[in-house]
């Protein structure tokens, strides 16, 4: 299934554990209980016309703020390393297209579609071919060789090992930062090219934290030891926080006004749900 969505719609979405809908699409999100879909943002949504994101849908429920409303609850969302566009490699989703290469307008304004699988596969392969821009020993060469031969549904596999997701994770987190660490400012890459900066989420996995690069900050070693501990945080504006359990001034690691670097992309940067379960159940007052 293809879920046409956009970051900060009209809708009471938070696409990595959400997807607010309209009753007129109930049928159609029925069926993919149970199964992986993949993200598309559309022109009409202020898109780019590309895939963005997997993601498995695991049941649905009534809003009972909205008359008519529900939400498909998610989970493995995982971001794609770059977006697909829909007409890459001559177009994805064979439905979209009639026989003369023009795109179907019916289809295309369908908020909710069906694809095969091949199609998911194909999608999903596209985004995740991209390679890090510097040497990285630990991912897979192409990102599924590794889990792909032994399961009837590679693709599928891939995206919920954890091997995978943690690399997947750490590449994307680090490219959207630069490599920089987002609370020092500093960009240390070693003679290998391996940058020092680290991925952290924000809201760990084991608290039901997300793979998204919207639950993930790139920081120094030092820092992100800090952080896992509650000794720093961060507000909705990105102003550093500094706990009073710190033994020492530490201001001077910092970037000079206290206000984190993060990505010029609203797509990347940290969501405010993430960083307030930071600061509620991690940071210490």
């Amino acid at each position: 299934m293809i879920f046409v969505a956009k970051i900060g719609s009209a809708y009471d979405d938070h696409i990595e554990k959400r997807y607010h809908f309209p009753k007129r699409l109930l049928r159609a999100v029925e069926q993919a209980v149970g199964d992986f879909i993949i993200y598309y943002q559309s022109r009409r949504n202020g898109g780019n016309l590309s895939y963005f994101a997997t993601a498995r849908v695991t049941g649905i429920r009534p809003d009972n703020a909205k008359v008519d409303h529900y939400y498909a609850s998610i989970e493995h969302y995982l971001d794609f390393d770059k977006p697909v566009h829909f007409r890459q490699s001559g177009g994805f989703e064979s439905a979209l297209f009639k026989p003369d290469g023009t795109v179907s307008q019916g289809r295309s304004r369908a908020s909710v579609r069906g694809i095969p699988e091949a199609e998911y596969n194909a999608i999903v392969s596209a985004g995740y071919a991209g390679a890090p821009e510097w040497p990285d020993r630990d991912a897979p060469q192409s990102g599924f060789e590794e889990e792909q031969a032994e399961f009837e549904r590679p693709m599928v596999e891939s995206v919920i090992n954890r091997k995978f997701r943690d690399i997947k994770f750490r590449q994307q987190v680090q490219s959207a930062y630069d490599r920089r660490c987002a609370l020092t400012g500093l960009r240390l890459i070693n003679g290998g090219g391996r940058p020092e900066v680290e991925a952290a989420h924000i809201r760990p996995v084991a608290a039901n934290g997300t793979d998204s690069i919207r639950n993930g900050i790139a920081l120094s070693g030092t820092v992100h030891w800090m952080f896992d501990r509650g000794l720093i945080s961060l507000r909705d504006d990105y102003s550093i926080l500094l706990s009073r359990h710190l033994n020492s001034d530490i201001t001077h690691l910092l970037t000079k006004n206290m206000i984190a670097i993060v990505p010029k992309d609203l797509n990347s940067r940290p969501h405010p749900i993430n960083l307030e379960y930071h600061r509620d159940q991690v940071f210490k007052h």
